[in-house]
């Protein structure tokens, strides 16, 4: 079981390998960012799982168009005349080399990732740094005990291919010697290169193809799971007493030219990387050192979007695969930014959406490579209202609010109740109507072809719980400022209660209907959207209705990490998220379990029981599986996405998801507040 070390800075993941099952250990994955969309990610013995795992992935178009550029290195000890990996592959039906058993520990700090490795007479520890604001990546080989002399060989593995996609053998890939290094380039119309360089070894030129890796996480999920990787040839040199040895690896569009601007200085790298994190985790004024690894997960997902020439932060919703979604990124803000006093960055999110925004409508996402911005969403520009409130008031700037948040403000909600895009607009009733048969606008948006698998058109409880919350918001906003736009937001306000509460308490079954369709009819599935009208600041509900959604919840839908999206005993409900594309789109929002509805659900359990002191004893053991997952399952030192309905609750989807940190540091805060 991993431990958890405490350091000056915050704790550091340590898991012990030595003959542990080679399964059990390619569960556990590990990541590190750096800011600008690019990445690092393996199993902690390094044999990649999945097409998006690499030494270096990095974004040509921060923080997206994203290119695999160093998948791998075969790194061996020749002793006497015989091999002795470190590394290890998996092809079909066996692993070769089988490295792992020379790795005795895995450990991450807030610097990188290290590797304890004995073999052959030789200890060393291998170390994975990537840096910060730059698409390079070192890997450090620190040889501490050498008991006799031996050869270290590493052959470097190229993907140069898009990080969705796989590489075949028939790829023009070449290399050429340049400033005491290695350049290699896809020949393709907008590709990049990759610079390779290790001072402390001799490179031997032997270029080949490897065919047929395996990414067994690929072939469950249903996708193509084999992939061919080139070599240039391989760095050697001898090894006869201690030393550190540094290769690096640089991804640019034009890396030649570049060259001469980046600082191959690997002190000057961790001291930069140790400076950054340790800003990040200080930001937060805790010694409490759950809360300060949490905020250091958090720090991955924050980044830079260029648009032009310009750059303003943003928020990745999720490790390896997605960029930044105006709904994760609004939902995100107040635990990732907010929670620990970076207003600054929160505020230029908010900005960029704002100036993105379209007929009253904030973006849902952008495209990887033109900017293009989609609005297929109708509850992001909502998020996008609460979220700039909870800036207001966690920065106190009532002016730049005033001046630059609060017209985008009212033109969502004027834009929302007159009408914009996607059917959205005020029903005669007040409450907020969307989409048809055909969109899938709601965050339960999972579709397969034509097939929609939560078509929740119409009247969705969380989208109108939200305009609620909104108008109050706008009305108390306005309080002692403007009356006539006070008295018009809590007009509209009043209208939207009782018409909440008439359409979506459903006294029957003791709960909220999940959406009224168009014809009137009213969904009734059993689903965790109800518990939004009772945590955000305002609800339309009684109390009564608000302590009975919550006892619903918690009932039917509490698992240790976040709430089922369908009651067990629903027909429809699916158990696991396992399987090929439609299977998995199937059961995305019918069973799985999202971590980050932990968030909602703790502070509506919190809020009906008066936040006592009993309540806030008992919400902590609702996240304390959620808070040893951080460091033991999955990606260490991450959060996942989503979990299987069923027990044991398998981590599934992104590795790393930007909601499930925030939301379980916005729990842990409000439990420990």
């Amino acid at each position: 079981m991993p431990t958890l070390q405490k350091t000056d800075d915050t704790r550091i993941v340590s898991v012990a390998i030595h003959d542990k099952p080679v399964k059990n250990l390619l569960n556990k994955e590990w990541l590190l960012t750096n800011s600008r969309g690019g990445y690092s990610s393996s199993t902690i013995i390094c044999c990649n799982t999945s097409r998006y795992h690499g030494l270096l992935i990095g974004s040509l178009n921060p923080p997206v168009d994203r290119i695999m550029g160093l998948a791998n290195c075969l790194e061996t000890i020749v002793s006497e005349g015989r091999a002795f990996p470190l590394s290890t592959f998996e092809f079909d039906s066996k692993f070769s080399p089988e490295g792992f058993s020379s790795i005795s520990r895995f450990r991450r700090d807030i610097s990188g990732v290290h590797f304890n490795c004995r073999t052959s007479g030789v200890e060393l520890t291998k170390s994975v740094y990537l840096l910060h604001k730059s698409d390079t990546v070192a890997v450090t080989y620190d040889f501490v005990k050498v008991e006799r002399p031996v050869e270290f060989v590493l052959r470097p593995f190229v993907g140069m291919r898009n990080f969705h996609t796989l590489q075949k053998s028939h790829a023009p890939l070449c290399a050429r010697t340049l400033k005491g290094g290695l350049l290699v380039r896809h020949n393709v119309p907008a590709s990049c290169e990759l610079f390779m360089r290790c001072p402390a070894m001799n490179f031997e030129k032997d270029e080949k193809w490897w065919f047929n890796f395996l990414y067994r996480s690929d072939r469950q999920r249903g996708y193509d799971s084999t992939e061919d990787l080139w070599t240039p040839g391989f760095f050697k040199c001898r090894i006869d007493l201690p030393v550190k040895i540094v290769f690096w690896a640089h991804l640019g569009s034009y890396c030649e030219q570049e060259l001469a601007d980046i600082s191959f200085d690997i002190d000057a790298a961790r001291e930069d990387l140790h400076k950054h994190y340790s800003m990040a985790i200080a930001a937060v004024k805790t010694r409490d050192e759950r809360l300060r690894t949490l905020c250091l997960a958090a720090e991955q997902f924050i980044a830079t979007r260029r648009t032009n020439s310009s750059f303003s932060s943003t928020i990745l919703a999720g490790f390896p695969w997605f960029g930044d979604w105006g709904r994760d990124t609004f939902i995100s803000l107040p635990g990732l930014l907010l929670s620990a006093g970076r207003f600054d960055e929160a505020k230029s999110i908010l900005m960029n959406f704002a100036r993105a925004a379209e007929n009253g409508m904030i973006p849902n996402c952008f495209d990887d490579t033109s900017h293009t911005a989609y609005f297929n969403s109708v509850d992001a520009s909502l998020w996008f209202v609460e979220a700039a409130f909870q800036y207001l008031h966690s920065s106190g700037d009532s002016q730049g609010f005033s001046q630059q948040l609060l017209p985008t403000i009212k033109w969502i909600m004027d834009s929302y109740r007159n009408g914009t895009r996607f059917g959205i607009c005020a029903d005669s009733d007040g409450l907020i109507t969307a989409g048809n048969e055909h969109t899938q606008l709601t965050w339960m948006d999972a579709k397969y072809g034509e097939a929609a698998f939560t078509p929740r058109y119409g009247k969705a409880v969380e989208v109108n719980a939200l305009w609620y919350s909104n108008l109050c918001r706008l009305a108390r906003f306005y309080e002692g400022k403007d009356v006539k736009a006070a008295k018009h937001y809590r007009g509209l306000a009043e209208k939207v209660e009782r018409s909440f509460r008439e359409l979506f308490w459903n006294e029957f079954v003791g709960y909220l209907n999940d959406c009224i369709l168009p014809d009137g009819s009213a969904d009734v599935s059993l689903r965790p959207n109800q518990i939004f009208a009772v945590s955000l600041p305002f609800s339309a509900l009684l109390p009564r209705q608000q302590k009975a959604v919550v006892d619903i919840v918690r009932k039917e839908l509490l698992t240790p990490y976040g709430l089922r999206t369908l009651n067990i005993q629903d027909a429809r409900y699916k158990g696991h998220y396992v399987g090929p594309p439609q299977q998995r789109d199937e059961a995305y929002h019918q069973g799985t379990v999202w971590a980050y509805l932990i968030g909602p659900f703790v502070e509506a359990y919190l809020k009906v029981n008066n936040s006592s002191r009993k309540s806030k004893e008992k919400a902590a053991e609702f996240i304390e599986p959620l808070m040893r997952h951080l460091t033991e399952d999955g990606c260490l030192g991450q959060v996942s996405e989503i979990f299987d309905g069923d027990p044991p609750h398998t981590p599934r989807g992104c590795i790393a998801q930007a909601w499930s940190v925030a939301e379980l540091i916005r729990a842990y805060q409000l439990i420990n507040g």
